[in-house]
């Protein structure tokens, strides 16, 4: 016997438990596959190493959803101010959250504590079942539906299955749907560090010749440090004892904060573009890091990948609401017309950022400085790029507006 479905959702991260919580009391059935039960209890004074800028477009999709309250509950830091500089010059822009009329930029939030509160929430809906730890094998076609086949023997049936499952997705290799990208010889560093000063709730990027060093708040005077850098050094830094890492984390950030004290976790991953041909296929379709990765200069990856679960979920219902066929390409095209163009457009202005900021040719260090101070002066500019960076412009979903 066979379990039939009318979503099945591979992948129980923060994308695809948001697409589960966005369908969640719908008239649907919907199903999360996740290979490694969830961790949802860790140590009061433990910090999670990977955290997330999180726009006002992800945290109203939250909200809406029912699991925002419970990130609060865990642990939520506002941000309302971010400073960014040149080490290649001069160049200095300020951006502050009055300017645009709202309280704060953003938040960072762990993504263990993101998880879990949209775990918790979609454990609340009757028509959302968690299968964790569940791995599928293969599907194939059959009447109108996918036939999925668990590692434990069970089937699974199911109008629509949704790759949520990252940057390396399976389910995106099975449908042979095909990528493009390349990688930038880049690692990203991650540490979560002590500083002798408060970090004012502030955002801190420095633009270093071999990537951007950024300092995100967090609980205390605790931030996160992401610093993207040659593999060779990112190797060095990880390996490096605590005394070496935190002098020269220190020097790179010029001690803005005062001296760096204490350095908790550290890890690195390599960065790369990468973006997929196609969002979706007959009865597939792909969210978050399995349709597209970004440089995290940032932070915009999780946001994306937020904004497409909704889109996708309105998608779903709307089709589902006029008796369509919730699976077929020619719906599931309005999701991928919708996500695709703004999704590219990102990736290509952080590929540009990227790209401007590494460069240590003269004329175009005194570009770039040139145009962080003129920006800085120019007041609807600063808006205008905030309201982008906030998530509060483009053809947002209803759940985040």
């Amino acid at each position: 016997m066979s379990e039939q479905y009318d979503v099945v959702i591979v992948g129980g991260g923060m994308v695809g438990l948001t697409l589960a919580c966005s369908l969640g009391g719908a008239a649907l059935r919907v199903a999360v596959l996740e290979a490694s039960p969830l961790a949802t209890d860790w140590p009061a004074d433990s910090i999670g190493l990977r955290v997330s800028a999180i726009t006002h477009a992800s945290r109203k999709v939250f909200d809406n959803v029912g699991a925002w309250q419970g990130m609060v509950d865990q642990r939520v830091t506002a941000y309302g101010e971010m400073h960014v500089w040149d080490a290649g010059g001069e160049g200095v822009i300020h951006f502050d959250s009055a300017e645009a009329g709202e309280p704060s930029l953003g938040s960072i939030i762990e993504n263990r504590t993101i998880q879990a509160a949209l775990l918790q929430r979609a454990e609340q809906f009757d028509n959302v079942e968690l299968m964790m730890p569940a791995r599928w094998q293969q599907w194939h076609d059959e009447q109108n539906r996918l036939c999925i086949s668990l590692e434990d023997g069970r089937q699974l049936r199911t109008k629509l299955l949704v790759g949520a499952d990252g940057a390396r997705s399976p389910v995106r290799e099975q449908a042979g749907i095909q990528t493009k990208g390349w990688g930038y010889d880049q690692h990203a560093v991650m540490a979560i560090v002590k500083t002798e000063q408060a970090h004012l709730h502030t955002c801190w990027q420095r633009f270093l010749p071999n990537g951007p060093l950024a300092f995100l708040p967090m609980h205390d005077h605790y931030s996160c440090v992401v610093w993207s850098t040659t593999p060779d050094q990112a190797a060095e830094l990880v390996a490096m004892d605590e005394t070496q890492f935190l002098a020269q984390l220190g020097e790179a950030f010029e001690n803005k904060l005062g001296q760096v004290l204490e350095v908790r976790e550290r890890g690195q991953f390599p960065l790369r573009l990468q973006h997929t041909l196609d969002y979706v296929k007959q009865r597939i379709a792909l969210v978050g890091d399995a349709a597209h990765a970004i440089h995290p200069l940032a932070g915009q990856g999780v946001n994306l990948g937020v904004l497409d679960a909704a889109a996708l979920a309105e998608t779903i219902l709307t089709s589902h609401a006029v008796r369509r066929d919730i699976g077929s390409l020619q719906n599931l095209r309005r999701y991928e017309r919708w996500r695709k163009g703004q999704n590219v457009a990102m990736m290509l202005s952080m590929d540009g950022f990227k790209r401007l900021f590494g460069s240590q040719l003269e004329p175009v260090k005194l570009m770039r400085n040139f145009g962080l101070n003129a920006t800085n002066s120019l007041t609807p500019v600063k808006r205008l790029l905030m309201e982008y960076a906030m998530g509060d412009r483009g053809d947002l979903p209803k759940l985040a507006s």
